[in-house]
């Protein structure tokens, strides 16, 4: 492909609107699309995508260097190859690479999932389902790469290979820094999934109105078909009232005979008895989303409840950790207010009477300050017992962190405070040591990450397997 069949490709779509100008000889070929000039091969088209803190039009002789054959730019630059002129270098990074790519979600099933809390969960259930169902199905998140959802060009590239691969589809995570930074532009979504919405983020987007406006922008034509929203959350209404596609919505009514445990839920959903091998009442607005888009994609209904019950657990997600010992261990990715709220809940209602509930958790550092002191609220309200501990602190300092989510804790609830443990081994150690008997301790924040960043140091780290190694010691 030259660059320009390239040219001609998106502009006969239509989706990137505004100028779209070729400086220069369009007779080179071109190899590959990417904003990363450390991705740059022989034949690449560079887009020099502007961002907060660096402008890629700064990186541009560099690619060239490197051997990228023509530039995607927002003003032209004094280089020697040629140019493609746009009003918005971000949104084009998405489309050439998808023109470039032939389009590969016009090839795949596509499915978003965007909410603040249950988008890993969900989309491996219903890629549970879609298995079930004969769709050899990829998944793309949290638990796939070092972001949730990858860059536009590497976003593309990403399906572009599942499709060579035999995929038939794709379930994938959609965060709202993705949907206010461009990053699915060029993605057509056959289905798109709403869980919730609670407050996070707000270092990004500045206010609860912004973060969810990004949410939204996923539930318009240009990038889906179709919605199925959840009734059942606020902003899942508001969103149903303000969405400009054909929406299906799902909510508990959807089912009957609910019954939640630390390591499963059941209910029956359209006449089928349903057991999902997930604890957590949380979870069963997950099952039922999943169930409801999976549907909205022809699935059976029989298959639907065939691939639930089959599902695996979401590593770092309500995952209970069999340590041998006496007290159940849940570790869970909770790392805002609702979300701990959430787990506490979860775990109190599926454990007996009187049971007490230990939270371990901190915050990560160089994000967002406004959820730690109401991360200390809800857990010293609902928990019975609380250690403070790192996170991520990252370039923060630990101390600082610690004592924001301290002031959040209402004085009667002072006496719950067990201790500030900086070394996060250690205040698990002291939360397994404080539990009695039968209790429950929740280890928050981390979930399925292998690793902890303080400062500039990276080393490994993962809750569950740090769980297993303390209780083994002692045993």
């Amino acid at each position: 492909m030259t660059v320009n069949e390239l040219v001609s490709l998106v502009v006969q779509s239509e989706s990137l609107g505004g100028v779209v100008r070729l400086v220069g000889d369009g007779t080179c070929i071109v190899r590959d699309v990417t904003h990363d000039s450390a991705r740059v091969v022989d034949g690449s088209v560079f887009c020099c995508v502007v961002g907060d803190r660096h402008d890629g039009h700064e990186f541009a002789q560099s690619a060239i260097a490197q051997g990228a054959a023509c530039v995607v730019v927002q003003r032209e630059l004094n280089v020697a190859v040629p140019q493609i002129v746009v009003s918005d270098s971000r949104r084009a990074a998405g489309i050439f690479a998808a023109a470039f790519h032939a389009w590969p979600s016009d090839r795949l099933r596509v499915v978003g999932v965007t909410g603040t809390n249950g988008k890993t969960t969900s989309a491996h259930l219903l890629a549970a389902i879609l298995h079930q169902a004969g769709l050899d199905t990829a998944i793309l998140g949290t638990l796939s790469g070092a972001r949730t959802t990858p860059e536009a060009t590497d976003l593309q590239r990403m399906m572009a290979g599942f499709v060579r691969d035999g995929k038939k589809a794709l379930v994938m995570e959609v965060t709202s820094h993705a949907l206010a930074l461009d990053r699915v532009v060029g993605t057509r979504f056959d289905v798109s999934v709403f869980t919730n919405l609670s407050k996070d983020h707000l270092d990004f987007h500045g206010t609860e109105e912004r973060y969810f406006a990004a949410k939204a922008r996923l539930f318009a034509p240009d990038l889906s078909e179709r919605g199925v929203i959840n009734r059942d959350d606020v902003h899942g209404r508001l969103l149903l009232d303000s969405a400009t596609i054909p929406c299906t919505s799902f909510g508990l009514d959807d089912v009957r005979d609910v019954e939640v445990t630390a390591r499963h839920h059941s209910y029956s959903w359209r006449g089928h008895a349903i057991r999902v091998p997930l604890g957590g009442r949380f979870n069963v607005w997950n099952s039922i989303g999943a169930a409801t888009a999976a549907s909205e994609l022809g699935v059976s209904d029989a298959a639907i409840a065939t691939g639930l019950s089959l599902a695996k657990p979401v590593p770092g997600r309500f995952e209970i950790v069999e340590a041998g010992n006496d007290v159940a261990v849940i570790v869970d990715y909770a790392h805002d207010a609702s979300s701990l709220a959430r787990v506490i809940e979860s775990a109190r209602e599926s454990s007996a009477p009187g049971i007490g509930v230990v939270v371990v958790f901190g915050c990560g550092g160089e994000r967002d300050v406004l959820k730690r002191p109401e991360m200390g609220a809800v857990a010293a309200a609902l928990a019975d017992a609380v250690v403070i501990t790192n996170d991520n602190p990252r370039g923060e300092d630990p101390q600082m962190i610690a004592s924001s989510i301290v002031s959040g804790i209402a004085d009667e609830h002072r006496s719950k405070l067990v201790a500030i443990e900086l070394d996060r081994r250690r205040a698990i150690e002291c939360a397994l040591d404080f539990a009695r008997s039968g209790d429950v301790v929740i280890v928050a924040g981390k979930g399925h990450e292998s690793t902890q960043t303080i400062g500039d140091t990276v080393a490994p780290f993962n809750d569950a397997q740090i769980v297993r190694e303390i209780v083994g010691s002692r045993t």
